[in-house]
């Protein structure tokens, strides 16, 4: 008589990642774009104000982006591993909006508004 093979892992872990993709998606296309229409805030200053925004901005933006994409990163890993490892899956799917919002707090720690 063959044994019976059960499955021991949890069931239902896809739910995490999902919930954080539904949070993490929009919260990144908010950032992007705020991000990138920030750049016009300096659009009438002076030409040294000017230029130490544009050099602040540029730097910022590029902080900005690389964080996108860790949290974007991170959002996919936690789809990866929610099946396998899900502790793993379920910290990753609660740390990728939170890698969003640290990437927005240091592009505007890093802008210099004018």
């Amino acid at each position: 008589m063959p044994e019976e093979v059960t499955d021991t892992r949890p069931s239902r872990t896809w739910i995490a990642p999902l919930i954080s993709t539904v949070v993490t998606l929009p919260l990144a296309l908010f950032t992007l774009v705020f991000g990138a229409l920030s750049s016009m805030a300096c659009d009438y200053c002076e030409e040294a104000e000017a230029h130490r925004f544009g050099t602040s901005f540029d730097s910022a933006w590029t902080v900005l982006t690389v964080g996108l994409v860790l949290a974007l990163i991170t959002l996919v890993a936690s789809w990866a591993l929610s099946r396998r490892r899900p502790p793993a899956g379920l910290a990753l799917a609660m740390l990728a909006p939170s890698v969003v919002s640290f990437a927005w707090l240091a592009f505007m720690v890093l802008v210099d508004q004018p």
